[in-house]
């Protein structure tokens, strides 16, 4: 017989994927703010070096068959000369996006590129494309049921088309972007008529205050909008001190408190981690969620040698 937790987890998979329920889809992340373009095409290139992030997390720990995420993206500019002041940059970039719940697993192999518009020296406009290939996939092994069900314990697989739009705008020292998730609505038939992946939009935005020489705080907001269930909301505050040490504060409407620590070890490489702190009535059932990650970057602009990262 199915563990009585695995089969509430599968049970709340089928309704997220079925007919009666539109909720949330997309695999969720605590450090969204260090970690953009992963989550948006448009930031492919956008800064004027190559930059690498890897990101691992273990949610709900000590629930069976919770889920277990992680990317790792690779974005890069493209050294192409202006023709003149302010003309347009253009970025490339990779990201491989695993997901796993139970005994269904995503993964999303994904190409971006973006454009990049200056309007003055600090505003600029950012748009990118997602395009690329998402797996599902239904492992049965280590289910039992009472009797013989050949829809528990039929093995599925589907590859499907996947594409994201993704907007950024920012200044000195702030920025607003828009990502639409799951244009293309993919269908996996074996799960039922209609099983498919729904149009999700998300909006983040921060403002950087410089509290000081040394400290500067950063508020910063990712509103989730799936596309008929509950909105929610990632409210973050970080105190970063030298552009070193990062000390972050939030919480997951209805869900978690959030809390984050980030150092950056050399001038080209950075460690973050954060905990969330379950608030929810089902915090009973787990001991919270692990995020570990690191951006690595070569520190080579396109007109010169390495500088400070800029925190935009």
């Amino acid at each position: 017989m199915i563990g009585r937790k695995k089969f509430i987890l599968v049970c709340c998979i089928l309704s997220l994927i079925g007919r009666s329920v539109f909720a949330q889809q997309n695999t969720q992340f605590s450090q969204w703010n260090w970690h953009q373009f992963p989550l948006n095409p448009a930031h492919a290139g956008i800064k004027s070096y190559m930059e690498i992030h890897c990101l691992y997390r273990l949610q709900w720990v000590g629930f069976d068959g919770a889920p277990r995420s992680g990317f790792i993206g690779l974005s890069a500019p493209l050294y192409a000369k202006r023709k003149k002041y302010l003309s347009a940059r253009h970025g490339l970039g990779f990201r491989m996006e695993s997901d796993r719940i139970g005994q269904f697993n995503t993964t999303r192999f994904n190409l971006a590129y973006a454009g990049h518009f200056n309007f003055t020296k600090d505003t600029r406009l950012s748009l990118g494309l997602y395009g690329g290939l998402m797996q599902f996939g239904y492992d049965p092994s280590g289910s039992t049921t009472n009797s013989p069900d050949p829809t528990v314990m039929k093995e599925s697989s589907a590859i499907l088309p996947d594409a994201s739009f993704g907007a950024w705008w920012n200044g000195e020292n702030y920025y607003i972007g828009l990502v639409c998730d799951n244009l293309l609505a993919s269908r996996w038939d074996d799960l039922g008529s209609d099983s498919r992946q729904r149009f999700h939009t998300s909006l983040t935005a921060s403002y950087r205050m410089q509290i000081n020489s040394v400290l500067t705080f950063l508020p910063a907001v990712m509103v989730k909008i799936p596309p008929k269930g509950k909105v929610s909301a990632d409210v973050l505050g970080v105190l970063n001190y030298r552009n070193l040490i990062d000390f972050g504060l939030g919480f997951r409407t209805g869900d978690a408190i959030i809390a984050q620590f980030g150092i950056k070890v050399t001038s080209r490489f950075a460690l973050f981690y954060s905990y969330d702190a379950g608030i929810s009535a089902f915090r009973s059932n787990h001991s919270g969620s692990h995020e570990i990650s690191i951006v690595f970057n070569n520190g080579i602009q396109a007109n010169g040698p390495g500088t400070k990262c800029p925190m935009f």
